[in-house]
């Protein structure tokens, strides 16, 4: 896969939203204007968000091999006394982009998101929960190799690639290698783990 982004390409990148709080001892959510809010990232969640940017839309040159340059970014809509982590991690991305982040869509609408996003052609960055990841990919059809079946809660480092493949989907994942501790491997599945 090419860095650059042509017309028929079509490619969905999903990642998880970034650094949450924890328990009450933990890290705090924080707003962008830096006033306390259990439903906005951490101080570490800003600052991934703030490398995705370069990850995604370097300044220069391309991103890494595997990621495209995304001309749509999505977000996992929100209301009231609801996490705004998705749409806060790609707000930064979006505005390097000129773009903004579609959130129309919220946790436990992937059938109609997939739907969409299925139907629109390019690149495509996705910022999700990760609980709901595997129903994106699940409401794609046919892709290969699977997905693992679950999305680890303390896993914020790494991209979920579909890329259009005849009639179905090709699945990668791409570390992120952002921030101290991201781990440099994919996620697997448990009981594929054990088996190796």
């Amino acid at each position: 896969m090419t860095s650059g982004t042509s017309e028929d390409e079509h490619v969905i990148m999903v990642i998880r939203h970034a650094e949450k709080p924890g328990h009450a001892d933990g890290p705090r959510g924080i707003t962008p204007d830096g006033e306390a809010d259990k439903h906005s990232l951490t101080v570490d969640g800003w600052v991934r968000a703030g490398a995705l940017v370069g990850l995604f839309a370097p300044s220069r040159g391309e991103p890494p091999a595997g990621l495209l340059r995304p001309n749509t970014i999505y977000g996992s809509g929100f209301g009231r006394g609801q996490s705004k982590r998705s749409v806060q991690t790609v707000s930064p991305l979006a505005a390097r982009l000129g773009l903004d982040v579609i959130n129309r869509y919220a946790e436990g609408e992937e059938a109609r998101l997939t739907k969409e996003l299925t139907a629109r052609p390019g690149a495509t960055v996705v910022s999700w929960h990760h609980e709901a990841i595997p129903e994106i990919a699940a409401h794609l059809g046919e892709v290969t190799p699977a997905p693992p079946a679950n999305w680890p809660g303390d896993r914020f480092d790494v991209v979920w690639v579909f890329a259009r493949n005849g009639g179905g989907w090709r699945f990668a994942q791409v570390p992120q290698l952002l921030l101290p501790g991201d781990l440099p491997y994919p996620i697997v599945d448990p009981d594929h783990a054990s088996k190796a």
